[in-house]
């Protein structure tokens, strides 16, 4: 049964008025990646993030960037979370296409699709004190809302050219049409994440690649460390072993690399990582932040490079970070299950566990996880004596289809299965006139450890189900990748040579001289 729908964000918070300023927006048409090669212009983003950009004066920077509408914001998880997404686009942030000559000094020849193969979590404790880039995979296999299992690379890119291809056929024009398929892109890429983490996405920049050779090059180069010499021609990385300083696309080379890589794709996570710390050092040292040229050039590069949502008040954000130190800046990549993972249709994808991935996530803002807390209390119920209604509020196709079916594997009585018609939820739910109904904490149960939620407009005998975005539990492909439920179509199948991946040490933007990597 199509039970999905698609949303918008959550309610925004707001910026503080500023009088009658005006702000560009972009269509952020031609945002596009190529699967072997990485848009790690992630890092001017990250670099404006952790410096607030040297907080005097970001006012006059936030003026000309360019934004999106999202609506996001809340910090309601015990931390801001950013979420940054590098794209190998062929336009600037305000949808103007790069020059001949920007293209060919970048190397990235023709893009090919509109995924986004670098997707970076930032997570900022409410207070302040130090923030950690936490890397994704780009196959990690997760659940795209509207589509299913999918990579997560391919979230944006998919759900684009799908609302593309539905616009047009509409007669939207081309220009709007463009806007809004981005626009939808955006919120799926924004959705799986959260998904997967068990995050609110506070805030969001999405940064193209031009801008990291604009960035590394403002700041005179960033300083790397090899453990081996390396010359692997699709990338186009050539360079000897040892310590050495890269700029402009030499620096694209770096983090591009993943090939002939003895972990592939997490050992070019690990190059991103490395020339991060180092970038967040050099942008943080006293002869950046007190060289007027040098604060220029990390400007323009960010106004021409990044796209923020509309509802980030960097001045605000700046000045929360302004004693923010290099060495409160850490590196990680979240748990993976299988590096070597298929499809049962043979496709090469991370295998992840949700579950392991929210818990260590918590972790970084000082969070515990308590899944088992209500285990005691739950009450005998006979299943056989509850019906269930089960309505879908998430965006993901068939969600209350696959609960309905596993709630009555676990014994329970159908009702009604269909999408959401009534208030819509930000977490899933379980609602039932009295909030203490014994059948509707059996079902919460049932379901991972759902909140139960008094409804007096319910009938006495009605359990219902709403689902949200968040929804991990039975039914869900978060609970069929770690094998808690029935397996649908694609299940995961692990590799003949499994090989899970756990977070391995932090690595330190406070560190002198870079750490040497594969």
């Amino acid at each position: 049964m199509p039970d999905s729908k698609v949303r918008g964000g959550s309610t925004p918070g707001r910026r503080p008025p500023r009088g009658d300023r005006s702000r560009p927006t972009t269509s952020a048409g031609g945002l596009t990646a190529h699967p072997g090669r990485l848009a790690l212009a992630i890092v001017s983003a990250l670099v404006l993030v952790v410096t607030g950009f040297a907080w005097r004066s970001v006012d006059s920077l936030e003026a000309n960037l360019a934004t999106a509408r999202l609506g996001l914001g809340g910090t309601k998880d015990g931390a801001l979370d950013i979420l940054m997404v590098g794209t190998d686009s062929r336009t600037d942030a305000h949808g103007n296409p790069l020059s001949q000559g920007e293209l060919d000094s970048l190397r990235a020849g023709d893009a090919e699709a509109d995924n986004t193969d670098t997707v970076v979590l930032i997570r900022v404790p409410v207070d302040g004190s130090s923030a950690t880039a936490l890397s994704i995979p780009r196959d990690s296999y997760v659940d795209v809302p509207g589509i299913g299992n999918s990579k997560i690379n391919a979230a944006f890119g998919a759900t684009k050219a799908t609302e593309l291809d539905r616009l047009k056929a509409e007669g939207e024009s081309d220009s709007e049409a463009e806007q809004q398929a981005t626009q939808a892109g955006r919120e799926a890429l924004i959705k799986s994440v959260a998904n997967l983490t068990g995050v609110t996405v506070d805030h969001y920049a999405e940064v193209g690649l031009l801008g990291f050779v604009l960035l590394t090059d403002a700041v005179g180069g960033v300083d790397v460390c090899l453990n081996n010499p390396v010359d692997e021609w699709m990338s186009g990385a050539k360079f000897p072993a040892g310590e050495q300083t890269l700029r402009g696309a030499d620096a694209l080379s770096f983090v591009r690399q993943r090939h002939d890589l003895p972990r592939g794709d997490l050992d070019r996570i690990v190059r991103q990582q490395v020339f991060m710390a180092s970038l967040v050092h050099q942008v943080l040292s006293a002869k950046t932040l007190s060289n007027p040229s040098k604060l220029s050039q990390l400007s323009s590069a960010v106004q021409r490079s990044v796209v923020i949502d509309d509802d980030w008040d960097i001045l605000g954000f700046a000045k929360q970070l302004q004693g923010l130190a290099g060495g409160e800046v850490k590196f990680e990549t979240i748990p993976v299950v299988d590096i070597n993972a298929t499809t049962d249709y043979g496709e090469s994808i991370v295998q992840v566990d949700p579950k392991a991935v929210r818990k260590y996530v918590a972790s970084l803002a000082g969070q515990g996880e308590d899944t088992d807390s209500d285990a005691a209390s739950t009450p005998s119920v006979d299943p056989s004596t509850v019906t269930v209604d089960v309505a879908n509020d998430s965006g993901i196709g068939g969600l209350a289809t696959r609960v309905a079916e596993a709630l009555s594997a676990k014994g329970f009585l159908e009702g009604a299965v269909g999408n959401n018609t009534g208030t819509s939820v930000s977490t899933s739910r379980v609602l039932a006139a009295d909030s203490d109904s014994d059948g509707a904490k059996s079902v919460a149960a049932a379901l991972g450890g759902l909140q139960v939620v008094g409804d007096p407009s319910l009938p006495a005998d009605t359990v219902r189900v709403v689902l949200a975005t968040d929804y991990s539990g039975p039914g869900s492909a978060s609970a069929t990748t770690s094998g808690s439920a029935e397996p649908t179509s694609d299940i995961v199948e692990k590799g003949t040579n499994t090989t899970p991946v756990t977070p391995g040490p932090a690595i330190d933007a406070g560190r002198k001289g870079p750490q040497c990597v594969n």
